[in-house]
């Protein structure tokens, strides 16, 4: 949900006139839809169908990615939000560019326990 409020708050602004709002954007609609990929993964359980797939690698490294690139697309995203650019725009690159912080936080936790589950995984 925090994802998706990441890149339509950035949609609905001319943020194509701004090649760094570009970047937030690609990222924040590629994880959106490879979190929601996941996420019907793990509810219908099919993970289970495919046990080829190392699932819990899988997620580590998607999660670390996420938080790595959601992390360079918020910094991005803050450092580009001026006033000066386009101040009817100002209040939706601002939300967006908190709300990418707090998806970078959430990403960031989940790749933590991510790394908890794999480490554990690999020790067995």
């Amino acid at each position: 949900v925090l994802g998706l409020l990441v890149w339509t708050l950035i949609a609905g602004t001319e943020y194509f006139l701004y090649p760094a709002f570009g970047w937030v954007m690609f990222v924040a609609v590629f994880y959106w839809v490879l979190t929601i990929f996941f996420l019907i993964i793990y509810m219908t359980m099919t993970y289970t169908r495919i046990p080829q797939v190392p699932w819990t690698t899988v997620g580590l490294f998607f999660n670390g990615s996420a938080f790595i690139l959601y992390l360079i697309a918020a910094i991005v995203d803050a450092s580009s939000v001026t006033q000066e650019l386009d101040s009817h725009n100002y209040n939706s690159w601002a939300a967006s560019s908190f709300f990418a912080f707090v998806v970078t936080s959430c990403y960031a936790g989940n790749t933590y326990f991510s790394f908890i589950s794999w480490r554990s995984r690999t020790l067995q």
